[in-house]
């Protein structure tokens, strides 16, 4: 007997987790979603890889007049073919999707690995609303509300672009274009705030206390290509290792975490020539005795023998340090020292 791994969610009536932003991209994106998801019509929601495509499609189904019934997704990029083939048209062993999504909205995600094929099996249940089950049965009716969603990104480099624009103009009537995070920089801040208080209500802290103003121009100047899932990902590390030392959180969090696989310090020694110049440089600046000033003084040293020492190349003074690109640059404008 063949099984199936189980990557489609059947929801009933349920109720989507609320959109977030701010940007006048986000408030533009809101309305347009909720004036077509009146319209009982196929969609293509475009947007790259982390922008939200499976929270759009529930919310236009949860917006729809078919919001009672029921709403199953399925992603195209977890599955083969040939077991797409069995799931969305049934078999012997398995009822059709097109079946249990009948009266309902059926949102295939991904389709952009679709072949040929099964891109025109598609395209043909959409414009006839009506398909042939896998084994051969009768043709069956379906009444649905399709939804499908594409990566723009991989179509554009696709060496069948052509092929899958000409199908995905025939499998909608209209699209919802989800701008990438890195056009809609405003949103950046809300969805912080609302990852961060969520991670800390699951660490049990008593609150998220945001982040510094250093770390919150990292996040602003990240281009973010992985749109919000790497904005989740990465207000939640960042979190999570500022609760190991504070399981408070009773201070803004101060350092940003992107990458978890590089090393904390790169530990390679000065040369002598380096070590002269860093003890030159360290008698003629003044003396103190003041912590802060004494933890500038020497951040500023390190950042002078990385930046030496790489011939002045930001990146890899950054990777000399053990920091990401975007923490290097906010030591330099910490200093004064960008330009």
């Amino acid at each position: 007997m063949r099984t199936f791994i189980s990557h489609i969610l059947p929801i009933m009536a349920a109720i989507p987790p609320q959109l977030i932003g701010e940007s006048p991209e986000f408030h533009a994106l809101s309305d347009w979603i909720s004036d077509i998801a009146s319209l009982d019509l196929p969609v293509l929601v475009l947007g790259e890889a982390g922008t939200g495509k499976e929270m759009i499609a529930s919310r236009l189904h949860f917006l729809s007049p078919r919001w009672e019934q029921s709403y199953y997704a399925i992603n195209c990029s977890v599955h083969s073919e040939a077991d797409l083939i069995h799931i969305i048209f049934g078999s012997d062993l398995k009822t059709a999707l097109l079946e249990q999504a009948e009266g309902g909205t059926l949102f295939i995600n991904n389709i952009e690995h679709l072949s040929e094929t099964m891109l025109e099996r598609l395209s043909r249940v959409v414009e006839y609303q009506s398909y042939r089950p896998a084994d051969d049965q009768d043709i069956q009716s379906v009444d649905i509300r399709f939804i499908f969603s594409a990566d723009p990104a991989k179509i554009a480099t696709s060496e069948r672009r052509d092929q899958l624009s000409s199908f995905l103009d025939r499998l909608s009537t209209d699209i919802v274009n989800i701008p990438p995070l890195r056009d809609r920089k405003a949103d950046i801040i809300p969805l912080m705030m609302h990852f961060g208080a969520k991670t800390a209500a699951k660490l049990g802290a008593e609150q998220f206390p945001g982040v510094g103003p250093e770390a919150l121009e990292i996040l602003l100047d990240h281009d973010w290509p992985g749109n919000m899932r790497e904005l989740r990902h990465v207000i939640e590390r960042s979190t999570a290792r500022a609760f190991l030392q504070d399981e408070t959180l009773s201070a803004p969090i101060a350092k940003i975490i992107f990458n978890p696989f590089r090393r904390a310090v790169r530990t390679a020694p000065p040369t002598k020539e380096i070590e002269e110049e860093t003890s030159d440089d360290t008698q003629s600046t003044p003396k103190t005795t003041h912590f802060s000033d004494r933890v500038m003084m020497f951040e500023r040293g390190l950042i002078d023998e990385a930046m030496q020492i790489n011939n002045h190349h930001q990146g890899k003074a950054a990777d000399y340090l053990g920091l990401t690109y975007h923490s290097f640059r906010g030591l330099l404008r910490k200093h004064g020292l960008k330009k």
